[in-house]
């Protein structure tokens, strides 16, 4: 998973970047997560959120401000946040082997599941489409394995020969699926986002 910070130089002049450093949000990704919460509403006050891929935190912090301090959020990387993400549990781990009790600790369920996750990009495109799809595969079996009846799903998805396959995997158990790329979306990227709401337990 690459997660890539303020820091990464290729982004100083990018308008969101400065967005993000100007407002204190530890990555121009916020903007994605507020576009697309902005178009389907997926937060409410006290909501339990698990981000995975969270480094290097700018969802956790968009989304302790939409669940308020009576919200729970859990995020997993596979190393230590650098970032204040205070208020947030940080589970250390690999997404494709860890334990979902793991992530849950003292929940019985989330309410919210997010996923910015993105493979080490290799160039090869083929390559790259292929891991972000075992990457989302995971992160959609996180979800259903942890969610709470009604809850929501977003997760990144690389453009690829699986990607409609894998957006009816998600309108099997959620009760909507939509797909968005936001605007803070670079132009050349072929991500996507795979958006499902009122989780079917």
């Amino acid at each position: 998973m690459k997660s890539k910070g303020l820091s990464d130089r290729s982004n100083r002049r990018d308008r969101f970047h400065q967005k993000a450093k100007k407002e204190g949000f530890l990555a121009r990704a916020v903007y994605k997560l507020s576009e697309i919460d902005e178009k389907h509403e997926l937060f409410e006050p006290g909501m339990r959120v698990l981000d995975l891929g969270c480094s290097p935190g700018s969802w956790l912090q968009y989304a302790r401000g939409e669940v308020g301090p009576t919200g729970q959020l859990v995020g997993l990387d596979r190393g230590p946040l650098r970032g204040d993400t205070s208020g947030a549990r940080i589970e250390v781990g690999d997404v494709l082997s860890i334990d979902v009790k793991q992530l849950l600790g003292d929940l019985t369920a989330f309410d919210v599941v997010l996923s910015d996750m993105a493979p080490d990009t290799s160039g090869i495109r083929s390559m790259d489409q292929a891991r972000s799809e075992a990457l989302f595969e995971r992160a959609l079996e996180i979800a259903r394995l942890t969610l709470a009846p009604g809850g929501n799903f977003v997760g990144k998805l690389f453009m690829g020969p699986d990607f409609k396959k894998l957006c009816e995997e998600v309108r099997k158990s959620f009760t909507q699926m939509k797909t968005q790329k936001p605007a803070s979306s670079r132009q050349i990227s072929i991500e996507q986002y795979v958006i499902g709401k009122g989780f079917k337990k």
